[in-house]
């Protein structure tokens, strides 16, 4: 045991910003990801604006939040770093659905209980297929310590 009587804590990053590194801005690119006002965004549109007379060139950037879908917009000197989620998609089966939370199966063998599905019309899909008695894989979207079901299909035999 240390001498300060903490072997087992660790000291913990700000969530709000983990799962980030930065990229400048100038190498931005569409289709790429940014955070935009603390949101983890998937880049649509871009421009550049020329060197001025008293300083960098300006790039302008727009993004959609990709758990919410809601658009997001920002700029920097192109020289400046801005904030790129790691973006990480995965897929598990559907073994169950219980008061609109998924129960997945991981590769462990182990349940998963703690995803909601997802609002809306994929939501109201995915509960109608597999009350069809269906199949279904779904597709888990992690990024800065969110994760949501961003889509499914169903399982190939």
């Amino acid at each position: 045991m240390s001498s300060n009587g903490s072997d087992n804590e660790f000291e913990k990053g700000n969530a709000e910003h983990s799962g980030v590194y930065p990229c400048q801005c100038s190498a931005l690119r569409k289709g790429g990801y940014v955070v935009i006002k603390g949101r983890p965004c998937k880049v649509f549109e871009m421009s550049t604006s020329k060197t001025g007379k008293h300083g960098h060139a300006k790039v302008t950037f727009a993004g959609y939040d990709i758990f919410t879908g809601k658009r997001l917009d920002d700029s920097c000197p192109s020289t400046h770093n801005v904030e790129v989620p790691e973006v990480k998609r995965t897929e598990f089966s559907l073994i169950g659905i219980n008061d609109g939370y998924a129960s997945l199966l991981l590769e462990s063998g182990e349940t998963r209980d703690d995803l909601k599905l997802p609002e809306g019309e994929m939501g109201q899909k995915i509960q109608a297929d597999y009350d069809d008695g269906k199949e279904l894989i779904v597709a888990v979207q992690t990024a800065m310590g969110m994760e949501a079901i961003i889509d499914y299909k169903e399982a190939k035999d």
